[in-house]
């Protein structure tokens, strides 16, 4: 059965000519499961978020390959990657990246009306989702009435209300106070649980790295075991 992501052989560089190219790592080999949390922690610069941009397809690597399911991003059309990242991924940023026009529920809705959801539907579940992560007392409020902690759940569930295969999460806590922090991690973590969806963090978090089922190392262009 195939691995849910797998990185074969996995380089990334900048540049354009021999003399200016800039590596950030090779032959990187690395395998996500169904259900699984894995963190990566590295030095800011190590590429942990490039990592994450390639496992999603959203970035080519210089070399090797990354398989969805078996199957390589790069072969597959844009049509298609974009298909698979709306309905099988879910994205939770440092930043939130919410619509600063929309309420708490319509950012979360957004999601299932993108991929062709009714917006009778797409709100019901949203409700939901807000309402599992303790947030249903935020429903019309606008990004700008939100604190920090909250904008950032909201994203979470945001990340989770289209039922993903998984999550990729870059630094989700790298702006939040520690308190606000625990409790984002926490949602994130347990929603990822309750669906069965595999989580993958890059954090310079350590106490979050620590709460995953493995942890990697990325540093000087090489991939570790950091158990």
């Amino acid at each position: 059965m195939a691995h849910l992501i797998e990185c074969q052989r996995l380089g990334k560089s900048y540049g354009q000519d021999a003399e200016n190219v800039v590596p950030i790592f090779d032959d990187l080999t690395l395998s996500i499961e169904s259900g699984e949390f894995l963190s990566i922690v590295g030095p800011s610069g190590s590429g942990k978020s490039t990592l994450l941009h390639l496992m999603a397809g959203l970035d080519q690597p210089s070399d090797g390959t990354v398989l969805w399911r078996g199957r390589s991003w790069q072969e597959l059309a844009d049509a298609e990657r974009a298909t698979i990242r709306s309905n099988h991924l879910g994205f939770v940023y440092q930043f939130h990246h919410l619509l600063s026009e929309l309420t708490a529920l319509e950012n979360v809705a957004i999601t299932l009306q993108i991929k062709g959801e009714t917006r009778k539907a797409a709100l019901t579940a949203a409700k939901e989702t807000l309402s599992a992560l303790g947030l249903d007392h935020r429903f019309e409020h606008f990004p700008n009435q939100l604190s920090g902690g909250e904008r950032q759940r909201i994203a979470i569930a945001r990340a989770l209300v289209h039922q993903p295969e998984c999550v990729l999460a870059d630094e989700p806590t790298g702006n939040l106070d520690e308190e606000s922090a625990q409790m984002a991690v926490t949602q994130l973590v347990d929603g990822c649980k309750a669906r069965g969806a595999s989580l993958v963090i890059v954090t310079h978090n350590l106490n979050l790295a620590q709460r995953a089922d493995r942890t990697m190392r990325l540093a000087g262009g090489r991939l570790h075991s950091d158990e």
